[in-house]
């Protein structure tokens, strides 16, 4: 659907009706969860939606994963803007980016995802960022990466993860720090 008709597409990762105990219980493993928001927040096409339980918490839970999700939001307004390139390439590790746009200076965001063991690839962010040094913006990677004269970069995730890439010189709310939940803790 988000392929053929997007605009007529509306992503989730959960809803009420998914929810634990609900008859549709969800899929979606918690440690799933990021890597899921990642893919509907940063992607061109369609209409994310962002699951209330999943935000503010169910039944009096904390929520789990309201430091990613604000992340993400961040980066989606800040920076997933352009051309879209798919890397789904792998079994278990795909990526796409976004090249960036003119109207949005230090654009531009490579997103590689694992459901396996740590992955790597080589992914295009556009020439207009040779030169640039990029990191990762969720805090799963410490290394960085250099973009080359073709706008290549070698972008890594650790197994089971999500990293998320943006201009190392790109502004970022500093208050936004997906490595903690609500409760201040290390996820």
């Amino acid at each position: 659907l988000v392929q053929n008709h997007p605009t007529l597409a509306v992503t989730f990762v959960d809803n009420h009706d998914s929810q634990w105990g609900s008859s549709l219980q969800s899929a979606v493993k918690d440690w799933f969860k990021p890597s899921a928001y990642a893919l509907i927040l940063l992607m061109k096409d369609g209409y994310p939606c962002i699951f209330y339980g999943d935000y503010y918490g169910v039944s009096g839970n904390p929520p789990v994963h309201r430091g990613i999700i604000d992340n993400l939001l961040e980066i989606r307004k800040n920076h997933a803007y352009g051309e879209q390139n798919y890397y789904f390439d792998h079994p278990n590790t795909i990526g796409f980016t976004r090249v960036g746009d003119e109207q949005h200076p230090k654009s531009g965001v490579a997103v590689l995802i694992s459901n396996g063991e740590n992955g790597d690839k080589v992914m295009n962010v556009g020439k207009q960022h040779a030169g640039e040094t990029w990191k990762e913006a969720t805090g799963n990677v410490e290394e960085t990466v250099t973009i080359d004269d073709e706008g290549n970069g070698r972008f890594i995730v650790h197994g089971g993860n999500v990293a998320v890439w943006i201009p190392e010189d790109a502004p970022q709310d500093p208050k936004q720090d997906a490595r903690k939940d609500d409760a201040g803790e290390e996820s």
